[in-house]
């Protein structure tokens, strides 16, 4: 219950994310966003790891096969599909596809590991992604049948893809602590970044500059960054990939629920069914791993 709750406070952190990069879309390009979040997670890590990392380099360079694959799917991949894609496609759209994790994490988990989940886990998580399909139609089965997909939609599936082989691939990372790890894999996302942020800065587009836009960058490149992954790495370790994938469904419910905190969004019945399917999702999950245990 205590890693579930963990990862609840991850997604609330990764909504918040969202919500942030919504409201300076127009004030800040969005490689230039991603860079900036990773160099300040980097800054944030580099005080408390770098001696720590020095001590583990050993480690690390025998297990840096594995540390660059998640560095590259987990970081450089998802972000950089996602942010693409969010350029073609709908949030609604986005939102659906990104609620497929949890399956195609047990589909890879079984393929790779021969992990197998009980009925009562796949119950789960159809019901949760129930849920998110209420959120994303609104509650109306006809807009279901409207639903169309392009190239944009096409880039947000490989992003769903890459997370979901990070989670899976969490398993294999060499023997050396979380903020080592997160301090390596922040690293290479923002040399990724870097030359896509420079491009945007060619081509003339600028950051405006303002007290908000400072308070963005310092809530992204902390809370979505160094807290939420060091969280859904540790969550992920206790509760392996295919239920801590789960947890990606609670998205667009905190999502919905910031932005009716935060922007005045109004919030209806389709809201509250979808929180209660999702929320019952993983009720069953959780119950699941007891009945295992």
């Amino acid at each position: 219950m205590r890693a579930f709750l963990m990862l609840g406070l991850v997604m609330l952190f990764w909504a918040g994310n969202s919500i942030v990069g919504r409201a300076v879309r127009a004030d800040v390009p969005p490689f230039t966003l991603a860079l900036g979040r990773w160099l300040i997670a980097v800054m944030v890590l580099l005080p408390f790891s770098a001696r720590q990392l020095w001590k583990e380099r050993a480690q690390a360079l025998a297990g840096w096969r594995w540390v660059l694959a998640l560095g590259f799917l987990g970081v450089v991949c998802f972000n950089g599909f996602l942010y693409k894609g969010l350029h073609y496609t709908t949030a609604a759209n986005a939102l659906l596809l990104q609620a497929a994790i949890p399956a195609v994490v047990m589909v890879l988990d079984f393929a790779i590991f021969g992990g197998r989940p009980g009925r009562l886990h796949v119950m789960g998580v159809l019901v949760s992604t129930l849920g998110v399909v209420s959120i994303v139609f609104r509650g109306d089965p006809a807009a279901l049948m409207q639903l169309r997909l392009g190239a944009g939609d096409g880039l947000i599936f490989c992003a769903v893809a890459a997370w979901s082989l990070y989670t899976v691939f969490l398993r294999k990372r060499p023997p050396i602590s979380a903020a080592s790890l997160l301090l390596l894999t922040f690293g290479l996302g923002a040399l990724a970044m870097a030359p896509l942020a420079a491009i945007e800065a060619l081509q003339g587009q600028t950051v405006a500059w303002s007290p908000k836009i400072l308070a963005a960058y310092a809530y992204i490149g902390v809370f979505p960054s160094v807290l939420a992954y060091f969280i859904y790495n540790r969550a992920t370790h206790e509760l392996g990939a295919a239920r801590a994938g789960q947890a990606i469904t609670l998205m667009p419910l905190f999502g919905a629920l910031l932005s009716s905190l935060l922007l005045g969004e109004p919030l209806h019945g389709y809201h509250l069914a979808g929180m209660a399917l999702i929320l019952g999702g993983i009720v069953v999950s959780a119950l699941a791993m007891r009945r295992a245990k």
